[in-house]
């Protein structure tokens, strides 16, 4: 009898074991799950946009940190939520309309129109101060995960065109919000 108490509390001490070590591993799975669901996924690599013509003036353009992505904000006052944009990778960067070689540092490069001037035609001003292959004015990308380097390449037929240089051909997701275009480079696949 006494031996039977052994053997049957040995099985309920392994199965304890067993099913601890099986709630520790679906605790890791919740965990990792947890991560996983904090990076996006499934953004993809290609061309994103339509027609990017626009009547409304960009003012600035400015870039940010993410735990899993870095961004770039084009802001266009006025431009309500309809403000167009086409993004895609590109081998090299040619502005438009001129077809001249822009030289943007990085893994991939990724052509940027946004639905919006940087020049002011009526006021004779500009409305962004870029200068055509320099990089983009206030924008400093030390420290970031992805972006590497940006590039202005002008404003024809109502749409201003920046190249962004990425350490390599990433996913990137583009979103319209109220007055501003808003592209964000994910940091892994």
């Amino acid at each position: 009898m006494v031996r039977r108490i052994g053997v049957v509390a040995a099985v309920f001490v392994l199965a304890g074991a067993t099913l601890g070590a099986a709630a520790g591993t679906a605790g890791a799975v919740g965990e990792a799950s947890k991560v996983a669901a904090v990076c996006p996924v499934g953004w993809g690599s290609g061309g994103k946009g339509g027609v990017a013509q626009g009547g409304e003036h960009l003012v600035d353009v400015r870039a940010g940190r993410h735990e899993c992505y870095d961004r770039l904000v084009f802001d266009v006052p006025g431009g309500g939520s309809a403000v167009g944009y086409h993004v895609q990778y590109v081998d090299r960067l040619e502005a438009d309309p001129s077809g001249e070689y822009i030289p943007v540092a990085g893994g991939a490069v990724l052509d940027i129109r946004i639905g919006a001037w940087s020049y002011d035609l009526e006021a004779g001003e500009p409305t962004y101060p870029g200068e055509f292959g320099e990089a983009l004015p206030g924008v400093n990308l030390a420290g970031y995960s992805t972006f590497r380097d940006t590039k202005f390449a002008g404003t024809f037929e109502g749409q201003t065109q920046v190249g962004l240089g990425v350490r390599a051909r990433l996913p990137f997701r583009v979103i319209q919000l109220p007055d501003r275009v808003v592209v964000d480079v994910a940091h892994t696949w």
